[in-house]
This record gives structure tokens, C-alpha cells and sequence, in this order.
């Protein structure tokens, strides 16, 4: 015979249970999940570039190689000899106005870099992962002459680079 208080005590695991299944499968976790078995190499070509800012998808790609290398739980290897291989695009690269003076004059920018990626498991020819409009933000101050101001814009866009790198590093990979 169930009491009523075990019957509670069940009735509370059970709905717990169904909590969590729903919290884990619709925010996009796997438990104890891993990469395929397969999957010890990634690729990563070099991305596109949507912008008009010559370069910069070059300076992303370089740092997503760098963060994966970091990382070390995929060897990164030319696309053509990978198990995976990670395809982006830079579709945005924005300067923003932040902070002004009394007069008005811009003090401080806010650098804006948006990229779409693709986590592809070349060998089943599936997509691991995809993801539009990853973003981050790098600010700078105004400097007191025009080159001292690129040059940190130069490092804004480094720092948002890193940033990014490893945001698309843990988005594509640490859900396994």
C-alpha cells in the first residue's frame, strides 16, 4: 500500500525528473555527451569577409586557430585532411560612437564583430554545430593623434578577435 506522503516523495521525483529533461533538452546540453570518436582533427579555412573591412576576417581565422590549439581537444590540420572543419563568415564589423565630450567630440568607440560559423563533421557529413550572429565588443578611447586612435583600434579588434575565438570554441566544442 502507497501512503499519501510516499506517493508526494514520488510524485515530487517525477516532476523533477521531467524538469530537468526539459531544461537540459531545450537549452541544447547533452549529459556526459563527447565528441564523435571519430573527430581528433579540425579545419579551418579561412573565413569570408561580408565587410568592407579589409583583413579582418583573416585576423579571426588566425585566432580561432590559436584558441582551438589552445584548447587542446582537436589537432588543427589543413580542411582537406580534417575529421571537422569550421567555416565562418565575418558578416559584420562596426564602429560605435559611445562616449563624447561637452563639444560633443567622440571619446571613446565601441568595435562590434559579428560572425556566422559552421562545425562540420566531415567524414558523416553532418553539422555539429551552427550559429548566426555570434558577437562580441571591444571599446577604446580617442587618442590625441589620428594613428595613435587606428592603433587602437588595431588592438580593439585583436582583443575582440580573442574574444570571439573563444566564444566560437566553446559554442562549437564544449557542448560534447
Amino acid at each position: 500500500m502507497i501512503t499519501s506522503s510516499r506517493l508526494a516523495r514520488i510524485a515530487g521525483s517525477v516532476l523533477l525528473a521531467a524538469v530537468v529533461v526539459a531544461a537540459v533538452s531545450g537549452c541544447g546540453y547533452t549529459v556526459g555527451g563527447s565528441l564523435p570518436s571519430h573527430i581528433r582533427t579540425v579545419g579551418v579555412p579561412i573565413f569570408g569577409n561580408q565587410t568592407s573591412e579589409p583583413g579582418v576576417e583573416a585576423l579571426i581565422t588566425r585566432a580561432i586557430v590559436e584558441a582551438f590549439s589552445t584548447n587542446g581537444r582537436l589537432q588543427v590540420v589543413p580542411p582537406a585532411d580534417a575529421d571537422s572543419v569550421l567555416e565562418g563568415e565575418v558578416v559584420a564589423h562596426q564602429l560605435v560612437s559611445i562616449a563624447f565630450d561637452p563639444r560633443a567630440n567622440v571619446q571613446q568607440y565601441r568595435l562590434v564583430v559579428r560572425l556566422n560559423v559552421r562545425f562540420r563533421d566531415v567524414r558523416q557529413n553532418r553539422v555539429l554545430f551552427e550559429a548566426a550572429g555570434l558577437e562580441e565588443r571591444a571599446d577604446f578611447r580617442v587618442a590625441a593623434s589620428a594613428a595613435d586612435t587606428i592603433s587602437l583600434e588595431e588592438t580593439a579588434l585583436r582583443t575582440a578577435a580573442v574574444d570571439i575565438a573563444r566564444a566560437v570554441i566553446n559554442a562549437a566544442i564544449e557542448q560534447f
